[in-house]
């Protein structure tokens, strides 16, 4: 009986609900139509937006390029990860941090030492070289017109010498040169102990035969002392294209440079029209003669125009060579063998196939895990803190090597025409200038 009265309630309810929604009446005229509002702006259509680069003949074509060159591939970047020193270059934070903040590759003295000014910052000391290293731009407006735009184009500083000197490539109005020669230069030589102020190259030109280095100098002051790895480091070819920072002794030569610098960029040659897998966006000339025949008509291969091509570089070969025989002491090289070509980049540059590092013991190990000259002949002056016993005692029984200005600059010289490698082609008559003044000072 209770089940039955109590469904009958909730029947009842349903039903008054029902009776009530049925009693509403008829609804009244619309009112009048409000006012129309304000039309939008319409928006990017995105897709059609990325495909004026992201695209075959664009961006993609560039990606597939860049996967060849040594700015893509090579393990620098992460070997050189944390170093506020090499950051500038190897890195493309740390690149971009000495643009924005216009760092300067002076030299300033600090509590009685001497610091190159020229590094990044520890927060930015890392990163791979990518598209936004150099193009500044890229996604800023994702439109084709960010693209040209570079990171820097200024007049380059070259931290060889401190600030002294400075390279300016105008050829084109962008100024796409500078862009390369800001990490295509030589590094500096420091002098030793605690001054490591930048080297004072006009003393090498100026006093010739003047003592440079000795176990025992008879001013008392070694400047510098030399290692394995006294050297320009690897990018000269900026300073030789530019022809500027090579010690320029006095001799039959002017130190005049050829047509390149004032007539061509250096994209105009390496990132010339591709042939194989050189041009474009891998950066590399080498084998690829498309960016040489605006000028040079009959130069399309390494045969075919001896005389713009072949015989010049043949000639600064020579010059190498016969500056790399004068550069001894004690009838012993003082420049280094290598016939080791994955290890020597230039080992088919002269015959002997010199690298450029002086021929001096060094056990200690390079970032590759092996030792970086365990066959040098002449003594080490500053053996390391990790050498064992056996390697010290080995080390004082080898000879000392005794070095003067001459010797000092010519060494300079021969390691920057040799790495620029090649052979001259940057500019024939600065390297010619440089190699041959070196041979008469010596003599």
């Amino acid at each position: 009986m209770r089940k039955s009265l109590l469904l009958s309630g909730a029947t009842a309810l349903f039903l008054g609900i029902a009776l009530l929604s049925g009693c509403e009446g008829p609804m009244g005229p619309a009112g009048p139509s409000g006012q129309d509002g304000t039309d939008g702006v319409d928006g990017a259509d995105i897709n059609e937006t990325c495909k004026e680069c992201h695209n075959p003949a664009s961006v993609d074509l560039i990606s597939a390029q860049y996967e060849f060159s040594k700015h893509g591939y090579g393990e620098a970047f992460f070997e050189e990860g944390g170093s506020t020193t090499c950051g500038p270059c190897h890195e493309s934070e740390g690149f971009k941090d000495v643009v924005e903040r216009d760092v300067p590759s002076t030299f300033t003295l600090v509590s009685g030492s001497y610091v190159n000014n020229y590094s990044c910052s520890a927060s930015a000391a890392y990163g791979a070289i990518t598209c936004n290293t150099c193009h500044s731009s890229i996604h800023s407006t994702y439109e084709a017109t960010d693209i040209p735009a570079f990171t820097t184009v200024e007049p380059v500083s070259m931290t060889m010498w401190g600030g002294a000197k400075t390279i300016d490539l105008t050829v084109d109005d962008n100024g796409s040169s500078n862009l390369c020669v800001k990490c295509h230069q030589p590094r500096p030589f420091t002098n030793s102990a605690t001054d490591k102020n930048v080297l004072d190259y006009a003393k090498l030109v100026a006093n010739p035969t003047d003592t440079f280095y000795a176990a025992t100098n008879p001013s008392g002051v070694n400047v510098l002392k030399p290692g394995y790895r006294t050297h320009t480091h690897y990018g000269t070819v900026g300073a030789i294209f530019a022809g500027k920072g090579g010690i320029e002794f006095e001799g039959t030569l002017s130190y005049s440079s050829s047509q390149h610098n004032t007539q061509t960029t250096c994209s105009d040659c390496h990132m010339a029209p591709m042939n194989g897998i050189a041009g474009g966006h891998t950066f590399t000339a080498k084998g690829n003669f498309n960016g040489c025949t605006d000028c040079h008509t009959t130069l399309t291969s390494a045969t075919s125009d001896p005389a713009h091509w072949g015989d010049k570089r043949t000639e600064i070969q020579t010059l190498l060579n016969q500056l790399a025989a004068e550069l001894t002491y004690n009838g012993i090289d003082i420049l280094n063998r290598n016939p080791d070509a994955e290890h020597n980049l230039w080992e088919s540059l002269t015959t002997n196939k010199y690298d450029g590092y002086l021929n001096i013991y060094d056990p200690v190990n390079n970032p590759e895990g092996e030792a970086n000259n365990p066959v040098g002949i002449f003594k080490n002056p500053s053996p390391g803190t990790t050498w064992t016993q056996a390697q010290k005692d080995h080390n004082n029984t080898l000879p000392v090597i005794i070095l003067t200005n001459a010797q000092m600059g010519a060494i300079i010289n021969f390691q920057m025409c040799l790495r620029e490698y090649s052979l001259g082609v940057h500019n024939f008559s600065y390297s010619k200038a440089l190699l041959t003044n070196s041979l008469a000072v010596l003599d």
